[in-house]
């Protein structure tokens, strides 16, 4: 029996090596996912990792301590390094400044001085040197390259009063990961004595230590420990290395999670296809089988040898995938640094680890899929009788025509436990609503796949209604002749249809939403926000935008973060009384927001009800009674919106300015002109930043299309396995009809009309998966979308049909590219050679 299934792999070795792409893809995205993920980890342990180097002590305030806010003291620097025991210590502290780039406007820049204890320096110098001087600075390499900066090259700075400091740079570096390279803001490294000038008030939130020499880490925490008193927690340089890594554990596992999900899609559709081909394959060889039998071979021998060649598929599939995965993982790696970003440093670096781990995962994941959906078939091809050897042509379709009735009910009893599943994740709230909605449309989606043997005719007539010609008609014959293998076939396309239309339409809904909120909150017809978090807009810049011609009302904002004994956090949102209602609307629950008083408070509907209070009531903030006078929906104002006066009173600290101006213009007025006579002041300010509820749109839309991007090439590749099943199906279905086909040659079929017939047949196919996919996307869609939404947020469902348009009229030119091989092979072949196949 060894011998004969030897045999049989070598005769069918083509087909099996083209069956095997579809397991090779499946198999290369899961391999690439776990290098990626390993890829991740090591990166961003090693970013992590870098903030503890050398680090034998580390001092930081306890999370209870009352100095929590200002920080670690400066003298308690000078305590630690004349601990005994101490070869160096220096602090870890951070300010924000404004970095003016070329055009003038100022940047967001995290400020570090340079630890002057070289072993404490968590970054890495690429090129130069670091500062030495007051005057010089060295800038990171991700921020070198965004402003197009280069050694030697002048650079300013401002400081909290706008005032001007000047720096020459002398080095690039590297930053490690940390919350200060991750806050989005560029990274800039000065002298300890340039950071005293320009912020000489920065809040020092770590102090790390170096032991000297015969001094472990343990005696060095605790003569530290001896010195700082309590208040503050002292650890080893392994323990802030542990506790630093903890953290990073779930951001990589998050990432291999996330992509692996995309990853098992495709292993599906790879598993289907593979089932797929092995039905076909045993219904072939259904003489070959019965002769096996007519010779002495059980049915267990039967099913061996069949498995035997999944064995053999999954192994050399396997092999191809593990090495595909190398590309893969530099493409997911050059993806989600596209989409989020590359961390502390300049390009995407890809890292291609391969560990055991992932081999193995490889092999496993390729062999049990191909052998798990090879079972089925293999199973089947047991109950060949032996008389079936005596057939002058075996019916291949015995097994296939029919959709039996145990399927119906076992589709039925799963869709009721989706269905059921959808109510209840319609009744959860937020993420557990999304996730329990979103499984349940996938048991829905299996239920589908399981009836697609009785809607595949149906759709199938009614596309071949609108063909013509014989080569067409014959086509859709072709397609509806095997129900079975049909929606076998269109099933794996069908499913990465539907999760890519899926996807499409929560993302345009989510567009939808977003711009239609946009509308609404912003009646203004500009605004004007800081571009650097610790520069506000200053009351004289406000009073001079005010002056610009055509400029009906300026409209400051101020939100202030204060205390209420009845919530655990508060932090409100304030207006001028006579722009709420006006320039600034909120949906309200009641009557429409109107303007508010001093001591009125139009409150967070969520909050208010968690604290009890309704309209009229009283809410305590900062010590001052506030009367509730309505309830508002939206969640962006905060615990809710108050008068600017009572904002200012509410601050912790008194206001230095406005984080946005809203500019109302007056009616009739040209706002291109306007816009020429704002950017005149806009250009007065290094931080002030002109923006408009198109451009707020434009810029939220860009987000939504690159995240979109990065969905649809992960689901893509499912797309891809699910296009070879197509084309591996036509491929054999050639070889099985290959006596059909030359008798339609011999009656006058041309060879361009067979392979017109092959071409249709697989745009059929691919549409009957398409159009399924997209109307169950556009449903399950739908779900997702009324599952987001609540009290709070109203998604409006909108379907993006340019977008799916352009899927079906990709799906229908993939399925042309598809039938390219299998219908020249076709029409090159012999008349009387294909006659003579019994």
């Amino acid at each position: 029996m060894l011998k004969t299934i030897l045999a049989g792999l070598r005769a069918r070795t083509a087909r099996l090596v083209l069956s095997s792409v579809a397991i090779a893809l499946g198999v290369a995205f899961v391999t690439g996912t776990l290098v990626l993920g390993d890829a991740v980890e090591a990166q961003t342990r090693d970013n992590f990792a870098r903030s503890a180097r050398n680090v034998d002590a580390a001092v930081h305030l306890q999370e209870n301590s009352p100095n929590r806010e200002s920080g670690i003291p400066a003298d308690l620097l000078q305590k630690i390094r004349s601990t005994q025991g101490v070869e160096g210590a220096d602090s870890r502290e951070f300010g924000s400044a404004a970095l003016l780039g070329g055009d003038g406007k100022a940047r967001n820049a995290a400020v570090q001085p340079l630890p002057t204890t070289e072993k404490l320096r968590d970054f890495n110098l690429q090129d130069g040197r670091f500062p030495g001087r007051s005057d010089e600075v060295a800038v990171d390499t991700k921020t070198a390259q965004i402003a197009k900066l280069k050694i030697g090259d002048e650079l300013e700075l401002l400081d909290k009063d706008n005032a001007e400091h000047a720096y020459t740079i002398v080095g690039t570096y590297q930053q490690g990961t940390s919350s200060i390279s991750m806050s989005g803001s560029d990274h800039v490294i000065v002298s300890p004595d340039g950071m005293r000038a320009l912020i000489p008030d920065q809040r020092i939130y770590e102090i790390v230590a170096v032991a000297g020499s015969g001094v472990s880490q343990q005696q060095l925490v605790d003569r530290i420990k001896a010195v700082v008193g309590s208040g503050y927690q002292v650890q080893t340089g392994e323990e802030l290395t542990k506790a630093t890594l903890e953290q990073v554990g779930d951001a990589a596992g998050e990432i291999k999670s996330f992509l692996l999900a995309f990853a098992a899609i495709s292993l599906v559709v790879a598993g289907m296809v593979i089932y797929n081909t092995f039905t076909i394959l045993v219904a072939q060889r259904t003489k070959e089988l019965a002769l096996l039998r007519c010779v002495g071979a059980e049915r267990g021998q039967v099913f061996r040898s069949v498995l035997a060649e999944a064995v053999f598929m999954g192994l050399a599939a396997s092999v191809l995938g593990i090495l595909g995965g190398f590309g893969v993982s530099a493409a997911l790696q050059v993806l989600v640094g596209s989409v989020g970003g590359s961390g502390g440093g300049g390009d995407v670096e890809i890292r291609l680890p391969l560990t055991w781990l992932t081999i193995a995962a490889g092999f496993g994941v390729g062999v049990v899929v191909t052998v798990l959906s090879a079972v089925l078939p293999a199973r089947r091809a047991t109950r060949v009788a032996p008389v079936a050897a005596l057939r002058s042509q075996p019916d291949s379709h015995d097994d296939v025509a029919r959709t039996g009735k145990v399927r119906v009910v076992v589709a039925t009893l799963i869709a009721l436990v989706g269905g059921a599943a959808v109510y209840f994740g319609m009744k959860q709230e937020e993420e557990a609503a999304l996730f329990v909605t979103g499984g349940a449309t996938m048991v829905l989606l299996l239920a589908v796949l399981l009836v697609g043997p009785l809607y595949v005719g149906p759709i199938n007539r009614l596309f071949g209604k609108a063909l013509r010609g014989v080569p067409s008609k014959l086509a859709s014959a072709n397609a509806g002749r095997n129900p079975k293998r049909t929606a076998a076939t269109t099933a794996a396309l069908m499913i990465g249809v539907t999760i890519v239309a899926m996807v499409t339409v929560v993302a345009g809904s989510a567009r939808e939403t977003m711009n239609q909120k946009v509308d609404d909150r912003f009646p203004a017809d500009y605004e004007v926000t800081s571009s650097v978090y610790s520069q506000p807009l200053t009351q004289k810049f406000a009073d001079e935008l005010a002056k610009v011609r055509n400029v009906a009302k300026i409209a400051p904002e101020l939100t202030a973060s204060t205390e209420s004994p009845q919530l655990p956090y508060a932090y409100v949102t304030g207006y001028p009384a006579d722009a709420i209602g006006s320039l600034v609307r909120a949906e309200t629950t009641g009557a429409p927001l109107g303007a508010l008083k001093d001591d009125e408070i139009a409150m967070r509907e969520k909050e208010a009800k968690e604290a009890g209070l309704s309209v009229g009531s009283s809410l305590k903030l900062g010590g001052k009674d506030f009367k509730v006078v309505a309830l508002i929906k939206d969640n962006t104002y905060g615990t809710g919106i108050v008068t600017l006066p009572a904002a200012t009173a509410l601050s912790r600290e008194a206001p230095k300015g406005y984080e946005k101006l809203l500019v109302k213009l007056a009616p009739g007025t040209d706002v291109a002109t306007a816009r020429t006579d704002l950017e005149r002041v806009i250009s007065t300010s290094p931080v002030a930043v002109l923006n408009s509820a198109a451009e707020t749109k434009a810029e939220l839309n860009a987000q939504l299309d690159q995240i979109l991007l990065f969905i649809w090439a992960l689901v893509g590749l499912a797309l891809v396995i699910a296009l070879f099943g197509i084309a591996n199906t036509l491929t054999l279905s050639v070889l099985e009809r290959t006596r059909e086909s030359a008798l339609l040659r011999a009656l006058g079929l041309t060879r361009g009309q067979l392979r017109q017939m092959l071409v249709v047949e697989s745009i059929l196919m691919a549409l009957i998966g398409a159009v399924v996919g997209v109307l169950l996307g556009a449903g399950f869609g739908w779900l997702l979308v009324e599952a987001l939404a609540n009290s709070e947020l109203k998604v409006s469902f909108s379907i993006p049909f340019a977008q799916i348009g352009v899927m079906l009229g990709l799906a229908v030119i993939a399925a042309v590219l598809a039938a390219v091989l299998p219908a020249r092979r076709a029409a090159r072949s012999s008349i009387v050679a294909g006659m003579a196949e019994a």
